[in-house]
């Protein structure tokens, strides 16, 4: 064996005293440089030849990001202590207290000073033309008047399955139902559209359904053929959603680019 060969010292670490967190070299190197060009922006195509290796980047960087973190709390000497803090009582309570008993102040003065105007009694013997609901009740007002697409079954001699009242109702039913599960189906940890395009897709959509359904549920006031705008109310929201995962799908390769190089900028890989 040479004898000017160097012995590698013991637990991981070089003769530099640093840890190695990844068999390579110790070298840092504080612009990012070696991971992404500093000079220019990417195009479209180098992106999109990157794909693979970002995500491989992504993955070793936090990976050397948690060695790194579970080598200096292992090396630490902190001691955890309690957080002094305010008690619940009195002074919580009393804060509490006195912000409540603001706010309810103001309710009653308000409700003293300026009382609602009521305007003249209904009268019981005519029906008004246009029965509205508030504007918020639009979208489940407009999900009743969902009979046109009410099956009709050859079995049952050509008659509907169900009354085109209680189709409706099983519609408000189905649309509450699909939102409620929505937490459940999505639980990823993304903050941004960019980096969830479909349920940001699927989002865009139910926006824009909502909306739709809201203008069918006031279709006597809208300037526009009924059976054009019943059509537009289900084909609007899936043209949306199909824009929107497009282009947050062809932003994504780009904004994961940047997110990479922002993230070595600030923390270079050793």
């Amino acid at each position: 064996m040479d004898s000017t060969a160097r012995r590698r010292p013991a637990g991981g670490e070089t003769t530099t005293g640093r840890p190695e967190t990844d068999g390579g070299s110790t070298d840092v190197r504080g612009d990012g440089g070696g991971i992404v060009p500093a000079d220019r922006t990417p195009t479209w195509a180098e992106r999109k030849a990157r794909t693979t290796g970002l995500a491989r980047l992504t993955y070793e960087y936090f990976e050397r990001s948690r060695r790194e973190d579970e080598v200096l709390r292992q090396e630490s000497d902190y001691v955890e202590r309690d957080v002094l803090a305010f008690p619940t009582w009195p002074h919580e309570i009393v804060r509490n207290s006195a912000i409540a008993s603001f706010f309810v102040g103001m309710i009653l003065f308000l409700s003293a000073t300026l009382p609602p105007h009521i305007g003249a009694p209904a009268n019981p013997s005519s029906t008004p033309a246009i029965i509205l609901p508030d504007w918020y009740l639009y979208w489940s007002f407009g999900l009743l008047k969902l009979d046109p697409i009410n099956p009709e079954l050859a079995v049952l001699g050509g008659q509907k399955l169900m009354a085109d009242r209680t189709f409706g109702v099983v519609a408000n039913a189905i649309v509450v139902g699909v939102i409620a599960l929505v937490p459940f189906l999505n639980k990823g940890s993304a903050r941004r559209p960019v980096e969830e395009p479909f349920w940001a897709a699927v989002g865009v959509g139910g926006v824009l359904f909502a909306f739709t359904v809201s203008i069918l549920a006031i279709k006597n006031l809208v300037p526009m053929n009924p059976n054009v705008l019943f059509d537009l109310t289900f084909i609007a929201p899936v043209v949306g959603g199909v824009v929107t995962y497009a282009v947050l799908k062809t932003m994504r390769e780009g904004y994961m680019y940047d997110l990479n190089r922002r993230y070595y900028r600030l923390r270079p890989p050793r």
